[in-house]
């Protein structure tokens, strides 16, 4: 038995060496000269193999687009299992205080020698640059198309990760399954008419950012860089905003509570609180709510109070501009940064064109999906690797 694994991703590596069994030869295709390479760049190098155990009901709300199929996916395959997988070949892996889970070594290689000596063993065949211009079915098994010649298999595996156009699914148009729309998620917002953009390099670790007009909201660290705001909370809120946000043109406005544990109210009793405990105390050099002095010195100038304003003499206008720039600061957004490393695409094959409990295509019998290339998407922190190794050990093992 032939089985063809097209990526050679997290997914693609992974269904793969599950696949793999007495009597079934399995052969990666991947299009590219470079093999695991998200898994090499994820985390800054360190690779964010998945987020701390939580249960199942709870993991599914990180995924924006996925959530029903996976509940049931995750059932075959679940964080606790990779843990296992990897720490008993060898991979001790540790949780971060935020979540993530890193190997000990802070190192991805560790993950990817790992999957290539799992790979070897299992007896897996590696074909790279070799990308596949048609994936035909036949009578029984299928036809892969390739710059170097035909190839025959008797089930396929689609793992071919993400793409940020459609043309990149081309060798799937003589299958009967369609595409949904193919739209970008866990992105940064551009701010190219704000000044807060001199501040880059300041972080808060508690913002909560909103898209004004819109229930969409998320709370975590928040970053300012050189072209508008980034961090875990806009990179969150991107992946749950995706598509209202591709909708308009990513143009909207931002509006951002530099400390969460605060509401309205909150700011305004603790501002007048302490400045009747410290009346001759200068307002813009005692920085309040765990904020940076130049964040907080930034709120000063927009709310008019000079160097010199003691918090005894501050009017009530100015605590209350003040307020308002802690509680409701607004910023206009108008594009979007996408890094290479994150990219991580919302769209792809419609989850009901395949069967959750084996990832078997509805409409072609021994073909199977697995990753990104299905319509699912997580935030940031480990998610959508932890669906890539969910949906290829699936993929694999059913097969068998």
């Amino acid at each position: 038995m032939k089985v063809a694994v097209i990526g050679g991703g997290a997914a693609g590596y992974f269904a793969a060496i599950h696949a793999s069994g007495p009597g079934i030869e399995v052969t990666i295709f991947e299009k590219t000269p470079k093999l695991l390479s998200k898994v090499k760049v994820s985390g800054g190098g360190r690779c964010n193999v998945t987020h701390r155990p939580m249960e199942i009901s709870k993991l599914v709300k990180n995924y924006p687009r996925g959530e029903k199929f996976l509940k049931r996916v995750f059932r075959h395959f679940t964080i606790e299992d990779i843990f296992a997988w990897f720490q008993s070949r060898g991979v001790e892996l540790k949780i971060e205080p935020d979540g993530r889970v890193f190997p000990v070594s802070d190192s991805s290689q560790s993950i990817i020698d790992c999957l290539q000596k799992e790979a070897e063993k299992c007896g897996v065949k590696i074909r790279i640059s070799t990308g596949i211009k048609e994936l035909n079915p036949l009578d029984k098994g299928f036809e892969l198309i390739t710059e170097k010649g035909a190839f025959r298999a008797d089930s396929v595996i689609v793992a071919s990760g993400g793409q940020p156009k459609q043309d990149g699914y081309h060798f799937l148009k003589s299958l009967n399954h369609t595409i949904n729309p193919l739209i970008p998620s866990l992105f940064t917002f551009n701010t190219p008419g704000e000044p807060i953009r001199e501040l880059m390099g300041i972080a808060v670790p508690n913002g909560l950012v909103k898209i004004e007009g819109t229930k969409l909201n998320y709370a975590g660290p928040v970053l300012i860089t050189h072209w508008g705001i980034s961090g875990p909370a806009v990179l969150k809120l991107s992946a749950f905003g995706a598509e209202w946000l591709f909708d308009h043109q990513y143009k909207a406005r931002a509006i951002i509570n530099w400390n969460s544990n605060f509401g309205e109210n909150d700011y305004l009793e603790h501002l007048l609180s302490y400045g009747t405990a410290h009346p001759n105390r200068k307002v813009r050099t005692h920085p309040l709510f765990e904020l940076p002095s130049r964040l907080w010195e930034h709120f000063c100038e927009k709310a008019e109070i000079s160097d010199t304003v003691l918090w005894g003499n501050l009017p009530k206008k100015n605590v209350n501009r003040l307020v308002q720039n802690l509680f409701c600061y607004i910023l206009e957004i108008n594009g979007k940064t996408t890094f290479k490393e994150e990219f991580v695409t919302a769209g792809g094959i419609p989850l009901e064109q395949v069967n959750p409990e084996t990832l078997q295509s509805k409409y072609h019998p021994n073909l199977y999906f697995a990753g990104e290339v299905l319509d699912i998407d997580g935030i940031t922190g480990g998610f959508n690797f932890q669906a890539a190794w969910s949906t290829g050990f699936l993929s694999g093992k059913s097969i068998k």
